[in-house]
């Protein structure tokens, strides 16, 4: 079950000072918070990423395993581009002030052997809403053979997790795929999730088990079937393709919120947490790479988390321009804006924090 937290009510006006300037720059310009055409480009682009090599690699024009196994690694660059800057928006209904276009394109994660629905539970509502909260963010809740919060199990082998932790990132998504999404939707149901999301049980179990089937025939059949590939050379393409997306994609993630000088707020005996809900997500944030206009193009604004996780509902394309506006008010109120100059920054410093959480927690002396 869900931990029951609460945030503290106080010290409101940050946010409401901080929502009306974000408001007003919008209004002045007479922009949408939503997608504009640099955004249904970079859709085209990212699907195109994805489905072009496919494509390619159907019609033949790699005969070898060399050849194909180069088109296999250009669709992982899609896959992790996809789930980056198209269905993460999509799913955070920022895509679009229509419903039915956030749903639509929220559906790719599906396409690319996902399930939209658990995400935006683990994402929107445990991760957004209680970030770096042990037992409720599970992004850093206990993960096995890595430990991500200073409240989590040790175990010896954690001694090492910087050096291994590299290797285990790029299962993420084949995990995912294979067998976590059937773990948490049972999970979610359990626990009454679902419910929230205004779905049922029956429904995302026929969509998650539909969309599967339909994923693993074309991207396993295919191949297959038109160019008459033995099973373990489309394997070994797909296993490739999905450690590439899920590299991709834990080390965009975790170096904002796992990373050196980060708070892991813990709440009192009745479930209070010290700070509000944006002042929470301050102390918990780190943003990172914000020169580098390629990369954070490529990665969804997602070096942007500061922004995006204060106003997840805005369409990433909007953190650039948002994001001085968001630090200048933060500076004003004596709260941090936490920022790592690079990407390559960000990355030691998520290096550094993982070794630190790899040490054996002391133990706290006993209240007599």
């Amino acid at each position: 079950m869900i931990r029951s937290v609460k945030f503290a009510s106080q010290h409101a006006e940050f946010f409401a000072t901080l929502s009306q300037r974000v408001n007003q720059y919008f209004t002045t310009r007479g922009i949408e918070r939503t997608a504009n055409g640099e955004m249904v480009f970079k859709t085209f682009f990212m699907f195109s990423l994805y489905f072009v090599p496919f494509a390619l690699l159907l019609s033949g024009v790699a005969p070898t395993l060399g050849g194909q196994l180069v088109l296999w690694s250009a669709m992982g660059f899609g896959m992790a581009g996809i789930g980056l800057s198209i269905m993460h928006d999509a799913n955070h209904g920022a895509y679009s002030k229509k419903p039915w276009v956030n749903n639509l394109l929220g559906l790719s994660l599906n396409l690319v052997g996902g399930h939209a629905v658990n995400w935006r539970v683990q994402h929107n509502v445990l991760h957004h809403t209680y970030t770096n909260v042990h037992d409720v963010d599970e992004d850093i809740s206990p993960r096995g053979v890595l430990r991500m919060g200073p409240e989590s199990k040790w175990r010896a082998m954690h001694r090492f997790q910087h050096l291994y932790a590299w290797f285990f990132y790029g299962l993420m998504t084949l995990v995912w795929v294979l067998a976590k999404d059937f773990f948490r939707l049972l999970k979610y149901q359990r626990e009454g999730l679902l419910k929230k999301q205004k779905t049922t049980p029956a429904r995302e179990w026929t969509v998650m088990i539909l969309t599967k089937i339909i994923y693993f025939s074309y991207i396993f059949g295919l191949p297959m079937i038109i160019l008459g590939l033995p099973f373990w050379q489309v394997l070994v393409g797909f296993l490739l393709m999905h450690y590439i997306a899920g590299f991709i994609l834990a080390i965009i993630f975790q170096p904002a919120h796992v990373v050196e000088g980060t708070a892991y707020p813990e709440p009192d005996a009745k479930g209070n947490l010290e700070n509000n809900w944006a002042i929470h997500q301050l102390h918990t944030t780190t943003n990172f790479g914000h020169r580098h206009r390629v990369f954070s193009w490529y990665v969804g604004g997602l070096n942007y988390q500061v922004e995006h996780h204060l106003f997840p509902n805005i369409c990433h394309v909007h953190y650039r321009a948002i994001a001085p506006i968001v630090e200048q008010t933060a500076r004003e109120f004596g709260l941090p804006y936490k920022t790592k100059e690079t990407f390559l920054d960000a990355v030691v410093a998520h290096a550094a924090q993982l070794k630190l959480m790899g040490q054996k927690p002391e133990l706290k002396p006993a209240l007599g």
